[in-house]
């Protein structure tokens, strides 16, 4: 078994769009768009960003900077050749980053506040 997407559900799909498009460097496959649903290639898999339905989306709350979703057990890792790099990258696209761990790992927010890891390759 090979795991094929992982679907994030989002607030505002534009702006998630836009962050994991042009802040993590996926890319809109060719069958991507779908009312309330974008596939992004990610490697070896896709992530889909699921928008959540209006009702639900108006009782939550996107801090500005985000604050983590406590709500949301869930961590997407992805890997970069510079972590810190990456990390700047990404500040420069909405993240909050925490410091570089001894490891190298570097944990961050997304926008809606999602917990994501940079790990080095």
């Amino acid at each position: 078994m090979n795991l094929c997407r992982a679907i994030l559900f989002v607030k505002d799909l534009e702006r998630m769009t836009a962050f994991y498009r042009d802040g993590m460097g996926l890319r809109e496959t060719h069958h991507s768009r779908q009312d309330g649903w974008v596939d992004l290639a990610a490697g070896g898999t896709n992530l889909a960003l699921h928008a959540i339905p209006d009702e639900l989306a108006a009782r939550i709350v996107v801090a500005d900077p985000p604050e983590a979703r406590q709500q949301t057990p869930i961590k997407l890792v992805f890997q970069a050749s510079d972590v810190a790099a990456a990390r700047a990258h990404l500040i420069s696209h909405g993240a909050v980053m925490f410091e570089p761990r001894a490891s190298g790992e570097c944990d961050g927010l997304d926008p809606e506040g999602n917990v994501f890891q940079i790990a080095p390759r």
